[in-house]
């Protein structure tokens, strides 16, 4: 249980991730992992900002903004910038395959590295690299990690069901958020 003084401390936007987070992955699919649920909540709240999704920068100052991208980048780091780099592959996969996943098909052929890519086994595969690399104490776990590479398929229908349910909600239909 988290102290009070943490709690108050929460945005509301932190507050309203963590609550459909809970709800969906809880309540609707069944499971009771909390840290996996916590990092998906982080991970929504995360992303909210552009410059965490175009977090891992090329040589040249660039954003890297496609998976293959940030694979190469990865290849060129070490100890925990390498971890960090998985890590983010892995969180940037999920979150494009689990919210978004009409935007993975509509990339243009022979505009993208990506069009070539598994968005699912690349997420995978970096956050099982990501895990094998330890991280401090103010890093997700190698085990949380490893869990998230494991469940990657179930993390990503929940964030599917987390936005079903917000644009339900959002459109007056009967939901979880305007119930």
């Amino acid at each position: 249980m988290e102290p009070e003084s943490n709690r108050e401390e929460r945005s509301t936007i932190d507050r309203f991730f963590r609550g459909l987070s809970e709800c969906i992955f809880h309540s609707k699919l069944g499971v009771a992992d909390v840290q996996m649920v916590d990092y998906v909540s982080d991970l929504l709240l995360r992303f909210t900002r552009i410059d965490e999704t175009q977090r891992v920068r090329q040589p040249d100052g660039q954003p890297a903004t496609e998976v293959f991208q940030m694979l190469c980048e990865a290849e060129r780091r070490i100890g925990l910038a390498r971890r960090g780099v998985h890590r983010h592959i892995g969180d940037f996969t999920l979150f494009w395959s689990g919210m978004y996943p009409e935007s993975l098909r509509k990339t243009k052929r022979g505009q993208s590295c990506d069009e070539f890519l598994d968005y699912c086994k690349q997420g995978k595969r970096a956050y099982a690299i990501a895990a094998t690399i330890q991280g401090g104490d103010d890093r997700p776990s190698s085990e949380v990690l490893m869990q998230m590479s494991e469940q990657f398929e179930m993390c990503a229908y929940g964030l599917r069901e987390i936005r079903r349910e917000w644009e339900e909600g959002a459109g007056g239909e009967s939901g979880l958020l305007l119930g």
